[in-house]
């Protein structure tokens, strides 16, 4: 599989095959949305268009990045959004990177949204679609944020290889990059002292995260990803008859 890594300005043209990766926190917390039951996210391009869905739909649940703010029910930290129920319920998500560089890809023809919490599933997917080119795409820090890239390079090469692919050094870097750093000093407003942990706990989730297009919307919904085939086993031998050898001593 062919891997390129790239920041959302980076993007020349639109990709074929995309995972748009957000760790801290846009897609932690769309997997945390689907953990807790949602059916669906509507990715808003706009806060306003963000509100705008949310009055047209007042079922849906509005989330945003940021403190709390008038008309959105949430914020992006999968920690606060943990005790939330959201089962059967529609998402609006916008937030700073994440789902900006989701709508950048949105013609693509297949787009996963990902982070370390479903780098796994993600990671089957390419491999069971047989992709040969895929394009990362770094939202964070106009491409060069440390946990996203962490986060990709470790997902590709899951994807590529046949055996285990240690996960140590790749969350390390995320541990240690400026994100954690600020949500841990309380930087980023509108988080949870747990949002680091969870946004570095691998493989939380079995699931996939696909964005596609229905209508003028792009729309995120769980993908489940069958697990890999494993080689058959041999067919076991028959047993042998007992042979009791009678010729008298």
């Amino acid at each position: 599989m062919d891997s390129h890594f790239v920041g959302i300005t980076e993007l020349a043209e639109t990709p074929s095959v995309a995972v748009v990766v957000d760790v801290m926190r846009a897609f932690t917390v769309a997997a945390w949305a689907f953990g807790q039951g949602a059916e669906k996210i509507v990715l808003a391009e706009t806060l306003d268009e963000a509100l705008a869905l949310k009055t047209s739909h007042p079922d849906w649940v509005a989330l945003k990045d940021g403190p709390p703010a008038p008309g959105f029910d949430l914020v992006n930290s999968p920690g606060l959004l943990r005790s939330a129920d959201l089962g059967g319920r529609t998402v609006v998500q916008k937030t700073t990177a994440g789902t900006v560089g989701a709508l950048a890809v949105k013609e693509a023809s297949l787009v996963l949204c990902a982070g370390f919490v479903t780098a796994g599933a993600t990671a089957r997917l390419l491999r069971t679609r047989g992709c040969d080119s895929v394009t990362f795409v770094v939202t964070g820090d106009d491409g060069r944020a440390e946990e996203d890239l962490a986060c990709a390079q470790y997902i590709a090469r899951r994807a590529t290889e046949d055996g285990g692919t240690d996960a140590t050094e790749f969350l390390r870097r995320a541990a240690e990059s400026t994100a954690a750093a600020e949500l841990t000093e309380g930087v980023r407003q509108g988080a949870h002292p747990d949002d680091v942990e969870l946004c570095l706990e691998l493989d939380r989730f079995p699931f996939a995260v696909a964005a596609t297009l229905e209508g003028p919307l792009m729309v995120l919904r769980p993908r489940a990803v069958p697990s890999l085939p494993s080689l058959p086993s041999l067919p076991s031998l028959p047993s042998l008859p007992q042979t009791i050898d009678e010729t008298p001593l």
